[in-house]
């Protein structure tokens, strides 16, 4: 009896191990100092250009979405739904990524859909200026379900400690400016297939009139980065505070970034609620507070500023080529939560 008898096959992670590695090459930027396969990755901070740098890290995965792409055979966007995901979460503290690892599990290895994952981990790596520098596949027979695998990742950004994002500063009177998500992102999925899958009885090859696109097509949207439009706004020093709009929706995650005596108004009507949401929260009969908690509604990031600032701030979006951005409400004296308006 062999290895490759009770399940793991060295061959086929070798040959993922080959392809990925001309893949992570791709993105390598001046700090990298090692390459794929070594035991750690090494990048020089130096090359980072910061005089008092912070490193800010975050590590994430794309949950139940990746039964979307088990049901089309689709893998080829969510290793960069993954990296967007990650580079949010960091943007928000004001950093820009360095680096980024992944770790891959599946049940039996497929070169082919390894490649295809690694693929768009290294587009939306290429894409945000971060390297990838290493990473872990794992086989693990009889743990994942054939054809099934589960992916994460692990991002490591820096930041001039002067230029640190914390919301601290936010107070009364500040603007709320949402910037328009790419559909659920990497959230709600678990809600979404019920209502699609299960009461509406979709297949994921079923065009959808009020969509506009097959159900596979629209829950496969990739998670976007906001690195590109918020960049200009950190330059020019304008950004109070940032909001990465993932699990638990505006309700839970704006609040995470105010100070005491500081409480967010939201206007409902103040951007266009994509059909997407309004198509599940009918099928599914589904409570509009339940709905903002679940998902992002269209807003995939909030960017708190001084009210003076706001016209600014939208000019800059949009020739940032933006141009969904909008102000969608401001901060009120009250406990730390939100308040939606009509």
């Amino acid at each position: 009896m062999d290895y490759r008898q009770s399940g793991v096959d060295i061959d086929a992670g070798n040959e993922t191990v080959r392809r990925i590695k001309s893949l992570a090459r791709g993105t390598y930027t001046p700090g990298v100092l090692s390459e794929i396969g070594s035991f750690g990755g090494l990048f020089s901070l130096g090359a980072a250009g910061l005089q008092d740098p912070v490193l800010v890290s975050s590590a994430d995965g794309v949950g139940t979405k990746l039964k979307v792409a088990f049901m089309t055979g689709r893998h080829n966007s969510i290793g960069a739904d993954l990296v967007n995901h990650c580079i949010n979460d960091i943007l928000v503290q004001g950093a820009t990524p360095l680096f980024f690892l992944d770790y891959l599990a599946t049940g039996r290895l497929s070169p082919d859909v390894a490649e295809q994952i690694v693929t768009g981990v290294a587009r939306a790596c290429r894409e945000n200026g971060c390297a990838l520098i290493g990473g872990e596949t794992a086989e693990m027979p009889g743990f994942y379900a054939d054809g099934e695998y589960d992916i994460a990742g692990f991002i490591v950004g820096a930041v001039d400690r002067a230029r640190l994002i914390d919301g601290k500063t936010i107070c009364p009177g500040d603007a709320l400016i949402g910037l328009p998500s790419s559909g659920l992102h990497t959230n709600g999925y678990s809600l979404a297939r019920k209502v699609l899958f299960e009461l509406c009885g979709f297949q994921a090859d079923t065009y959808v009139p009020e969509l506009q696109g097959t159900v596979g097509d629209v829950l496969l949207a990739t998670h976007r980065s906001y690195l590109t439009p918020v960049r200009p706004l950190l330059q020019a020093g304008l950004v109070k505070g940032m909001a990465h709009i993932t699990g638990g929706g505006i309700t839970e995650n704006l609040p995470r970034i105010l100070p005491d005596g500081c409480e967010a108004e939201i206007r409902r009507g103040a951007w266009p609620v994509p059909p997407l949401f309004t198509f599940i929260a009918d099928r599914g009969g589904i409570a509009d507070d339940e709905m903002l908690r679940a998902f992002n509604m269209g807003v995939g990031l909030i960017v708190v500023c001084d009210a003076g600032s706001c016209a600014r701030v939208l000019e800059l979006l949009q020739q940032a080529g933006e141009t969904g951005a909008c102000e969608v409400g401001r901060v009120v004296q009250g406990a730390p939560g939100v308040r939606y308006l009509p």
